[in-house]
């Protein structure tokens, strides 16, 4: 059985892997949510949460796909939830993101902090957002 290690080598502890599984069960269920369900579901989980710096983002996605082969692989929506919903954990709220893009055809959901994509491929911005959900107190756009 391969170990799980996180950034510098060593494995991380059983608080941070017991809150990343939780963030990705919850994921998964979130994810079979209908859109509009789901955009008012994560409006409540992001309330009263500080906008999260890029860094807290991206550990949240490297720590939700050390303990999840789901979320380490092409599924983007289990793993953008399970993001966002690990950064609330922490107290935190990344903008989370949910877009299409006509050429080639394609969905992708995705956090963004500090105003650009986390852990993402470059060609992110090629995706329109359809569905965000900032920290921001004001209701999010769904496009």
């Amino acid at each position: 059985m391969s170990q799980i290690l996180d950034t510098d080598g060593s494995r991380p502890g059983f608080g941070t892997r017991l809150t990343a599984h939780t963030a990705v069960t919850a994921a998964r269920l979130l994810a079979r949510l209908p859109p509009r369900r789901l955009r008012t579901v994560l409006g409540l989980a992001r309330r009263g949460a500080r906008p999260a710096r890029y860094d807290e983002a991206l550990r949240a996605r490297q720590d939700v796909t050390a303990v999840s082969t789901l979320c380490a692989g092409r599924y983007c929506l289990p793993r953008s939830l399970a993001t966002a919903l690990l950064c609330r954990m922490r107290g935190h709220w990344p903008t989370w993101c949910s877009g299409v893009r006509t050429t080639p055809f394609g969905a992708h959901a995705w956090v963004e902090a500090d105003g650009r994509p986390v852990g993402e491929p470059s060609d992110t911005a090629t995706y329109r957002p359809m569905i965000t959900v900032s920290a921001a107190d004001r209701d999010s756009t769904e496009g």
